[in-house]
């Protein structure tokens, strides 16, 4: 009798009952495979691996729970009706039945999400802890062109770039940045909300092409659960510090796409609010009687132009008037109790009094976002702007080309890196190394261990002497500009002492022995007495050296024995476990001596070019 042989009528057991393979679970929920594709997406099912794959190595398992967790859900009913929704269309349009056909796509089946999200995320840590994706999906499809015709609607474009533009804005409100990376795929950030730190990547400012080689339905199909996520989560975090969801932006930064900086206008007055609660108090009499007056005046047109004007009634009342230095200024009267932690302080006061300008090169949306989550004030190029590039207070200007032409010398002009590594740092760095025209430093991740990686770069070091200097409350003397040059230059290299000590200690020997030459000279020591006693030193000396090296040899060996013994003693999984661990500190070592050699190459090339 086979091994795996069950007699008719014999209920399975083991894994034939706990799985059930893709092609199978298909027929028994009675759908298409991307229906059943985009189910197992909105509902979080996926595949699992079995210990015994009963029906081959090559088919796609699932679980029966989890199917039999969608055959209960109201949402395949939904997807059902939509399916015959669309042989309705197509058979009004094939009988030439216009009317019908208009009708019923005039009414489509819609369903929701709600339940989902909730089913999915009992918590609301629970939901913060898996917006990476989210967040990441989102700005991509963000950044995408909006354009009629392409394969992705213009209206989900729109909402994905409203969803992250909200987002920014709380982050920068809350000041919850703490790191940020520039990359070749993107711009990394991480930000702390709630104790949980989440980690996204936004596409470069860049035109994207849309390729045939991505499946954009099963994209979409994440993008639509991940659209009723961030707005739950915008909703929760914009209500816990009291702002009204959603809010309402200025129309006409909104035309001249500054939708970011009209969110954190709007957030930064205080008046989010909704108008009709009681602490607000309403709106006064004039401004209703002026909002009753345009209504009654404007009663012929259309719905759209009176929403428009009570939008902008509303506007008048809650955001204040676009003087310059309004921009991004939180609320200093608020009553709420600070409960921000030392990190939040620190971020917040990194940037404090001072004012940057944006060239039209540099990439604008991201630096909208960095310098006011930590408590800096700034303007760009273009319309809209709070205050102008000629603006006296302007301490910086960030600049994206190799020359200036015209230059303010009450201000520096850097480059964009300049402030995301004073980002990292937590410090404001020195602007030589960033000025216009030079070479930056490289730019080192936030997200690297250098201390685990056993590399630490040079300019790491050098900004952890920074840093020192920075908690030593070292301030710079009046009138001495190149304080922090000379901070770096007077603390030197580890390798460097270490290199001067060991040439101190060969002069000392050599000295040693011309005195003690000139001491034999003066005792009449004659040369041929000494050459018959330097043989005799020197094969003393050999025979010392080469004890020195036999009990260098032993020790080794027997280091090795006990290895060898102790990894006798392993079990099989354990030995391949720590063969993997070898492996992987050779492997780390290698890099590091591979990193080690390029630092040095580099230097030989730099200093022959210098000569």
């Amino acid at each position: 009798m086979p091994k795996h042989f069950r007699p008719a009528g014999k209920k399975k057991e083991g894994n034939a009952a706990k799985y059930i393979t893709r092609t199978k679970a298909v027929n028994y929920l009675q759908v298409s495979l991307a229906i059943f594709r985009k189910l197992c997406i909105l509902k979080g099912v996926f595949p699992r691996q079995p210990k015994k794959k009963v029906e081959g190595n090559h088919k796609t398992y699932y679980h029966m729970k989890d199917i039999a967790f969608l055959a209960h859900d109201p949402l395949i009913e939904k997807f059902r009706q939509i399916k015959v929704h669309r042989k309705k269309v197509k058979k009004a349009i094939a009988k030439k039945n216009r009317d019908l056909a208009d009708r019923l796509l005039n009414r489509p089946p819609t369903y929701k999400l709600d339940r989902l999200v909730l089913e999915r995320y009992p918590t609301f840590v629970d939901a913060l802890r898996d917006l990476d994706d989210c967040l990441t999906m989102v700005h991509l499809f963000a950044a995408l062109p909006a354009v009629d015709g392409e394969r992705i609607e213009v209206k989900r474009i729109h909402n994905c770039r409203r969803l992250s533009h909200e987002w920014q804005a709380y982050i920068s409100r809350t000041h919850a940045l703490r790191k940020t990376f520039i990359s070749v795929k993107g711009i990394y950030y991480q930000a702390e909300v709630q104790g949980q730190k989440i980690t996204w990547l936004t596409p470069h400012a860049l035109q994207q092409v849309l390729t045939d080689d991505v499946d954009f339905n099963v994209m979409l199909s994440f993008l639509e659960f991940y659209e009723t996520l961030l707005g739950f989560v915008n909703f929760k975090l914009y209500h816990s510090i009291n702002v009204n969801y959603p809010p309402i932006l200025d129309p006409r930064l909104e035309a001249l796409a500054a939708e970011l900086y009209a969110l954190c206008r709007y957030m930064s007055t205080g008046s989010g609010r909704v108008i009709g609660n009681s602490e607000s108090g309403g709106v006064n009499e004039k401004e209703s009687g002026a909002i009753k007056e345009n209504e009654d005046g404007n009663n012929k047109a259309s719905a759209k132009t009176d929403e428009s004007e009570l939008r902008l009634a509303q506007l008048q009342h809650q955001l204040p008037s676009n003087e310059p230095g309004a921009l991004m200024h939180l609320v200093e009267e608020s009553t709420a109790v600070d409960t921000d932690d030392d990190e939040t302080k620190e971020c917040k006061s990194l940037f404090k009094n001072l004012k940057f300008y944006l060239s039209r090169e540099v990439p604008r949306e991201s630096l909208l976002f960095i310098i006011p989550a930590f408590g800096g004030t700034v303007s760009w190029e273009g319309e809209g702007a709070p205050f102008n590039e000629i603006d006296e207070d302007i301490t910086h200007q960030i600049v994206d080309r190799p020359t200036q032409s015209h230059v303010f010398l009450s201000r520096e002009y850097v480059q964009p890196q300049w402030v995301f590594d004073c980002v990292n740092a937590r410090i404001i760095l020195p602007t030589d190394g960033y000025l216009v025209g030079r070479v930056p430093p490289p730019h080192l991740s936030p997200f690297v261990d250098n201390d685990a990686e056993g590399y630490i770069p040079e300019y790491a070091e050098t900004i952890k002497r920074l840093q020192a200097a920075a908690r030593n409350e070292v301030l710079p003397l009046p009138g001495d500009e190149d304080l922090d040059n000379s901070l770096v230059a007077a603390m030197m290299d580890r390798t460097e002492s270490n290199e001067t000590a060991e040439k101190k200690r060969k002069l000392e020997m050599l000295e040693k022995q011309y005195h003690d030459e000139l001491k034999m000279e003066i005792d009449g020591v004659t040369f041929s007495k000494l050459s018959n006693e330097k043989p005799d030193k020197s094969q003393d000396t050999m025979d010392k050296d080469d004890a020195k090296s036999d009990h260098e040899d032993e020790k080794k060996q027997a280091e090795k024995d006990n290895d060898d013994i102790s990894t006798a003693l392993m079990s099989r999984r354990k030995r391949g476990l720590y063969k993997a661990m070898e492996i992987g500190r050779e492997r780390k070592q290698d890099k590091v001596e591979l990193l080690k050699k390029r630092k040095k190459n580099a230097d030989s090339s730099a200093s022959a070019k210098r000569r």
